[in-house]
């Protein structure tokens, strides 16, 4: 009675949810019945006496079973994945993947969890009996250490479905190339063996409406239903037709020409639209060739040239017309001497005590490190100015340290960056364009606390993304603290926590070009209360003499530093009394020179898709109208760019018609 009752525990144990009523009742009529004994490697498969790899055997609560051992006796294919370290079963209806030391194995690409992990006895993988009875759809009884399964051999596979797909979704008669996409299920988890297609072609020579039919057979050799598409094929794509007009034939020299675009196209969706020879206004008589280029979506193009005749008489000659008509922010040409004839303002400006740390030495990064660092409180602008050639892609960051014994609270408000970007233009311009933007918005105030002897990050806008091998970064940003505080920029390799590298980084020394330090009085207010622009004039910004540099300091040597260029400085000009028909323009002197100015609150870009070359190039800043204006200009002069500049109040011609 003892070991009776010993097996009928065992007998739980190892298969703790089995009921041997059910499960045996669940195999009748099954066609394969293999007998197993625990500890025991014999098999008896429908009568039939086999020897199996290695015995059944018990491990904890779990009965183990060879794995090439029993596949062959289901008459599965055994295979086994390098790559994936897998042991494989291929039967008739389903593939069995097994894995070492892993609690799952998968069914036709199904994950099935294992009562136990496989493992390996003497050579041979060990998988769990009770899961392979499972993943094969077996019935299992258990009687004392006698284990049988039943199954059944004669398996009704599914058959597989047919599905696919036809790009593109527009298809033109003899135009389109068709694509079909298999989008077929196969329960094999093997190729199919043959498909049919009916009503399929690669181009389809007429319009109208084609049903497309597909059955594939796999493996087994049973056919799937037919699926069909039905798509719609358009007529054949024209080619867009390009075509304009001008409002009459002939103008005179310096007449403004309004171009008509009458382009057509079948389907109404013309995406480019190419001019060629379409000046706005012409400045030489006789015959001028004018060419539009239009392309719809598909690629197809066409074009069309016309003549528009210029005759001998002017009506504006190009200096007049490029100072009525060039529009705000675009650039025209100017006769670079010129300039040095129109007299110079003179000036005296009011200086704000305004804090201001320019970060531009070394302007070229060759080391990881602090490139600044100072002790500060209250307004401070911090402008950036730096190029990556470190070698590597690497961050800006800006860090405040709290060295007081009580909180600090700080702030930044307006700020605009630009890059990173290869291009140092675009850099100067971008930060520049959106810094003034951002004064002009007055975004309220973004607060932070930083607590005793905490260090935190202040603007993370500038380490959003790393700078690459070669490429800029230029920013501008106000920030306020209502107690002292440790600033500090550093670079280091993107990937790097700045505050746990701080210790480790030491201060870059200066490329002895481009300027780092503290500067105050860096608002500078120039007030002009005399008319202007009744004569032509100019105002001279970053030239030294009037426009002096500021000093300060630079507090990681604590040298005495200019702010050369002033670069950094915020210039509001106060002009109350601008004459009617002004034209108010800004020249660059130096060499090249991007950025913006803030005009009466509309911020007007330094040129609008490109930028000043030389001193040849004026960008048209503002006009006045037919009385007198107070204009207000805001501006900081953009990094990256040459100085000086003028800027030109100029009196407009007279319209003419």
């Amino acid at each position: 009675m003892k070991s009776l009752k010993w097996l009928l525990i065992l007998s739980f144990l190892i298969f703790p949810f089995s009921t041997i009523t059910s499960e045996t009742a669940s195999a009748q009529g099954a066609s394969d019945t293999l007998i197993l004994q625990i500890g025991s490697k014999v098999m008896k498969h429908n009568g039939k006496t086999y020897q199996s790899s290695q015995p059944v055997t018990a491990v904890k609560d779990t009965t183990f079973i060879p794995f090439s051992s029993i596949a062959s006796r289901y008459g599965y294919v055994i295979s086994y994945d390098a790559k994936k370290k897998e042991s494989i079963a291929t039967g008739a209806s389903n593939v069995l993947r097994f894995k070492l030391g892993s609690v799952y194995a998968y069914r036709g690409g199904t994950p099935v969890k294992l009562t136990g992990k496989p493992y390996i006895l003497n050579g041979s993988l060990m998988v769990p009996l009770r899961s392979w009875g499972v993943l094969t759809d077996s019935a299992i009884a258990v009687a004392g250490k006698q284990i049988s399964l039943s199954w059944n051999t004669v398996v009704v596979p599914k058959k597989p479905k047919a599905f696919f797909e036809v790009q593109p979704t527009e298809v033109y008669a003899g135009q389109t190339t068709v694509a079909y996409i298999d989008r077929s299920i196969n329960y094999t988890d093997a190729p199919f063996v043959d498909d049919r297609y009916e009503g399929r072609m690669d181009v389809f020579p007429d319009a109208g409406y084609y049903t497309i039919t597909r059955q594939v057979q796999d493996i087994n050799g049973l056919w799937s239903d037919p699926f069909s598409v039905t798509i719609e094929v358009k007529p054949p794509n024209q080619a867009p037709v390009a075509d304009f007009t001008t409002e009459r034939a002939s103008y005179r020299i310096g007449e403004n020409i309004t171009y008509i675009d009458q382009s057509t196209d079948d389907e109404n969706d013309i995406v480019r639209r190419t001019w060629t020879g379409n000046d706005k206004a012409f400045f030489e008589a006789g015959d001028k060739q004018v060419t539009l280029e239009v392309e719809d979506r598909h690629g197809m193009v066409h074009s069309v040239t016309k003549t528009v005749t210029v005759t001998l008489e002017v009506l504006y000659t190009r200096d007049e017309y490029n100072k009525l008509f060039t529009d705000i922010g675009d650039k025209f040409s100017i006769d670079a001497n010129s300039v040095l004839n129109i007299p110079a303002l003179t000036y005296t400006f009011q200086s704000e005590s305004a804090q201001m740390v320019r970060s531009n030495s070394p302007e070229t990064l060759l080391q990881e490190g602090i490139a600044y660092e100072a002790q500060l409180t209250g307004q401070v602008r911090f402008m950036f100015h730096n190029v990556n050639n470190i070698g590597y892609p690497v961050k800006m960051y800006l860090l405040a340290t709290n060295n007081n014994g009580t909180p600090v609270n700080v702030n930044t408000s307006s700020m605009g960056v630009g890059g990173p970007d290869p291009y140092v233009v675009n850099t100067g311009k971008l930060s520049t364009v959106r810094y003034l933007k951002s004064i002009g918005e007055n975004p309220s105030p973004r607060w932070l606390t930083i607590r005793p002897h905490e260090t935190k990050e202040i603007l993370p806008e500038i380490s959003k993304t790393p700078m690459k091998i070669m490429e800029v970064l230029s920013a501008y940003a106000d920030i306020y603290a209502d107690q002292e505080l440790t600033f500090q920029i550093v670079v280091v390799a993107a990937g790097k926590n700045p505050i746990a590298e701080l210790p480790n980084l030491s201060i870059m020394p200066r490329d002895g070009k481009h300027v780092r330090g503290t500067f105050y009085n860096a608002n500078r207010d120039i007030d002009l209360n005399d008319t202007l622009g009744e004569t032509p004039q100019r105002i001279m910004l970053g030239d030294k003499k009037l426009d002096t540099y500021l000093d300060g300091i630079d507090d990681t040597s604590g040298q005495l530093e200019y702010n050369i260029g002033n670069f950094g400085v915020l210039y509001k000009l106060r002009l109350p009394h601008v004459a009617p028909n002004t034209l108010i323009a800004l020249n660059a002197r130096g060499g090249y020179y991007t950025g913006a100015f803030m005009i009466n609150g509309q911020v007007v870009t330094v040129a609008n898709e490109t930028i000043l070359k030389d001193n040849k190039e004026a960008v048209v800043l503002y006009r006045t109208g037919n009385s007198e204006e107070s204009v207000e200009m805001v501006c900081t002069l953009a990094a990256g760019s040459n100085l000086p500049v003028a800027m030109l109040f100029l009196p407009l011609p007279g319209f003419r018609r």
